[in-house]
């Protein structure tokens, strides 16, 4: 839907930062500005905030309507409000990222949006405004956050490997884990719900497939569960 100026608050925005992982690597999702300033650049999903929505209804709104992107795992980051960061007047814009598997959503442009697209984390430097910031900034709330929250499954297909999973972490840390230490690690919080199934059509012996035990997850939580990697 489009809106009006009138419903708009014009110096408040949000603007999501939305990783996922895709040929075993940590990617992010960038849009193709439609309109000036910076037309046809390449950025993070933005836009204003209503006035009726609060901020994390405002993210679920941008996200849906830039990108086609809906149902995420959602996590407020940082209010970024440098004098200059935005041209021609004073704009105050609070950062989420989201967590999406990839292979679920179905990507296609919307409002002051022509493309939407998956890139590699690592080549995204000199996005408009202090969208490259904002990335950084979401990149380092994502590794802290990972390590004491099971938000990595959020970016995986409900059947994985230990050794899919294992990647996963080791793209968002952006370092190599022993393999013997993060499996006894992931194994020890009894989250993981081994399957009779095994991987299919791959050249080396197939691997076992495990499923995220969300259910029980949350009722650890209740019980003031610690969870760590």
């Amino acid at each position: 839907m489009s809106h009006t100026a009138k419903n708009l608050i014009s110096n408040l925005s949000v603007d999501c930062v939305v990783f996922g992982f895709r040929n075993n690597r940590l990617e992010v999702l960038l849009i193709k500005r439609k309109r000036n300033p910076i037309k046809e650049r390449w950025a993070l999903p933005g836009g204003f905030i209503l006035a009726d929505e609060t901020l994390d209804d405002a993210a679920i709104r941008i996200l849906e309507e830039t990108s086609n992107v809906k149902n995420i795992y959602l996590e407020q980051v940082h209010t970024f409000g440098a004098v200059n960061r935005f041209p021609a007047r004073r704009v105050v814009t609070v950062a989420y990222f989201a967590l999406i598997d990839p292979e679920k959503h179905s990507l296609k442009p919307g409002i002051d949006t022509t493309d939407a697209q998956w890139f590699n984390v690592t080549e995204t430097k000199g996005m408009p405004f202090d969208h490259d910031d904002i990335l950084n900034k979401a990149l380092i709330q994502l590794r802290q956050s990972v390590r004491f929250k099971p938000i990595g499954f959020e970016l995986l297909p409900i059947k994985f490997t230990l050794t899919h999973l294992q990647t996963l972490y080791e793209s968002i840390i952006g370092m190599h884990l022993d393999k013997r230490n993060f499996r006894k690690k992931i194994l020890k919080t009894g989250l993981l719900i081994p399957l009779e199934e095994f991987q299919k059509g791959v050249s080396h012996r197939a691997a076992q497939l495990y499923k995220f035990d969300l259910h029980k997850y949350k009722k650890l939580v209740k019980n003031d569960y610690s969870f760590q990697i």
